[in-house]
């Protein structure tokens, strides 16, 4: 029985991708997840997440990442649908790795409609959806970790060229830079959310 976990990376984020990753295992290979020290992702320090990421991969079957891009991310804020697309890219995840099972952790609400959409939109795939799901399901944390490391290495990317912190709105470096950006350019680089509250306050006030 392939048992899938998916999850995502940098949602709250002012600037950079959205990650959602996915794997796929058989069910009885769970455990080995479990004993290399696989958990929610939020727990680890950034060194242990690459470790992790490297040797999840040699137990998996399968896996899938995908990246969501800040233009796309603002046209589904504009529309009120954030939750939508983070479904519909969960769905692709799920229709790659076509297990017999998916555990998802809920961005929405409602963690069971969120199920019952990407089931939908996956031709119907067994989905269990839960909050926090990837501190109770090993299968969860392990897509986690590769959200997560997938994610900072992108933000690292950004960081050759802009001091801009960790990329959240909590983060005054991050602030600090959107905020100089604009003052000087008037314009944000493509790799900035422009949808986000933070962002429309920031140029509204400058």
């Amino acid at each position: 029985m392939q048992i899938c976990g998916i999850d995502d990376a940098g949602r709250g984020s002012m600037l950079g991708p959205l990650v959602i990753a996915g794997i796929s295992l058989d069910k009885k290979n769970l455990k080995q997840l479990s004993s290399i020290g696989v958990k929610d992702s939020k727990k680890l320090s950034p060194k242990s997440r690459e470790d992790l990421y490297k040797k999840i991969l040699k137990i998996v079957d399968d896996y899938y990442i995908v990246k969501i891009s800040p233009k796309s991310i603002d046209a589904s804020v504009k529309n009120h649908c954030l939750n939508n697309l983070e479904a519909k890219y969960m769905a692709k995840v799920v229709l790659k790795l076509n297990p017999d099972m998916s555990y998802v952790d809920s961005c929405d609400v409602n963690p069971t409609r969120f199920g019952l959409e990407i089931s939908k939109m996956s031709g119907h795939h067994k989905i269990k959806s839960y909050h926090y799901a990837d501190s109770k399901f090993v299968v969860v944390s392990a897509a986690s970790i590769l959200a997560k490391v997938t994610r900072d290495r992108a933000i690292m990317k950004l960081r050759e060229d802009h001091h801009l912190g960790s990329g959240y709105p909590s983060d005054s470096v991050t602030v600090k830079f959107v905020m100089n950006y604009y003052k000087v350019n008037h314009v944000l680089p493509n790799f900035v959310r422009k949808s986000w509250k933070p962002v429309k306050k920031i140029i509204l006030n400058n």
